[in-house]
């Protein structure tokens, strides 16, 4: 059995920047075990699978430990790959998912726009150790959506933090997501996932359903310019639209053929 691969770097318009994602289009779905081994060898945030419907592609996400709810990046790459790659050309894809519902992403010029759902997040209490585990430096509040989202005064606090990742895969949530105000832009973050393992996560869209709507309220407004601060580095044109969010970017292609998994 021979499956084509590609691997694309999503929200960059550069190679080795963004967050690089496996995609392997299907023409069925293949035993959950060999999709999780297969992105357990690539080894990256997540692999990507699709399968053609009559009205679009069902879509499934795998980090190197388990199958996720949700995942901007690779969406954002599948989307390039279709387009640039498999001759995709209507205006819009729907990717079907089980747990996120329709998401749609468009091409609009050199960048591709994905609609997702708007996932703010709520206050609470940190739990034991959640803090710590980030370092010494306080943040402005605590919140939580499916992920653990810190607030910070400044974009230095983001650039210092230097988690204890052992103490961060601990958590009962997929990561962590910490943001404050940006310089140059509307807000910043970074976001880690240990326990998926993915200590830092290059750039992180399905973070950005929780970053969109709170910094849209913080702010006053609701289009919205972002970049994650990783050592990769990625940038994003957002807006909040009622109980959406739209994200932008770049994507560019790295590596394209063939593997060849045991067959079921």
């Amino acid at each position: 059995m021979t499956i084509p691969i590609y691997q694309a770097d999503a929200f960059t318009d550069k190679l080795f920047g963004g967050n690089p994602a496996a995609i392997c289009p299907l023409t069925e779905w293949l035993p959950d075990e060999t999709m999780q081994k297969i992105a357990i060898e690539n080894n990256l945030a997540e692999t990507a699978f699709f399968v053609k419907t009559a009205n679009g592609y069902k879509l499934r996400w795998f980090t190197p430990e388990y199958e996720i709810d949700l995942c901007g990046h690779a969406t954002l790459a599948a989307a390039h790959i279709l387009y640039t790659e498999l001759g995709y050309n209507e205006e819009a894809i729907h990717f079907e998912t089980v747990k996120a519902g329709t998401l749609h992403v468009k091409k609009d010029g050199n960048k591709y726009t994905m609609d997702f759902p708007s996932r703010p997040p709520i206050h609470i209490d940190a739990p034991i150790g959640l803090v710590e585990a980030l370092g010494e430096i306080e943040p402005v509040e605590v919140l939580r959506s499916r992920d653990y989202f810190l607030v910070y005064e400044s974009e230095d606090d983001i650039k210092d933090i230097s988690p204890d990742f052992f103490a961060l895969s601990k958590m009962d949530t997929v990561g962590v997501i910490v943001t404050a105000p940006g310089k140059n832009v509307d807000f910043v973050s970074r976001f880690f996932a240990p326990g998926a393992g993915i200590p830092e996560d290059p750039v992180t869209g399905s973070a950005h359903c929780n970053l969109i709507p709170y910094w849209a309220k913080q702010l006053g407004k609701n289009k919205l310019h972002a970049y994650q601060l990783s050592s990769r580095k990625g940038e994003l044109w957002c807006e909040l639209k009622g109980d959406r969010v739209l994200m932008s970017g770049n994507a560019v292609t790295y590596l394209k053929g063939t593997i060849s998994p045991p067959a079921p």
